[in-house]
């Protein structure tokens, strides 16, 4: 398997692919009720093509078409994702 990340502007996974996103910045809340932060910028996310042409955003926000659906609370917006990488084969 590459490790090499591929640049958004360059290629986008197949619609509903899981793959290895970088997220510049993305932070997460630790568990707890503390508010704990930690940064976690490489993220599993599935890739939805043109999500946004059949679901119209509820939150008004102007965004690309496409969108990253998370696991849990980490769904991005298309821009917040800068680079991706296929996930490694199962051992």
């Amino acid at each position: 398997m590459s490790n090499a990340w591929i640049a958004i502007s360059e290629q986008l996974p197949r619609d509903g692919q899981r793959v290895l996103c970088w997220v510049p910045g993305h932070q997460v809340y630790l568990p707890g009720k503390t508010g704990t932060m930690d940064l976690r910028e490489a993220v599993i996310l599935r890739f939805q093509q043109d999500y946004f042409l059949k679901n119209p955003s509820k939150t008004g926000q102007a965004t690309s078409a496409h969108f990253w659906a998370g696991e849990g609370t980490s769904n991005q917006f298309f821009e917040a994702v800068t680079h991706w990488q296929p996930l490694p084969d199962a051992p």
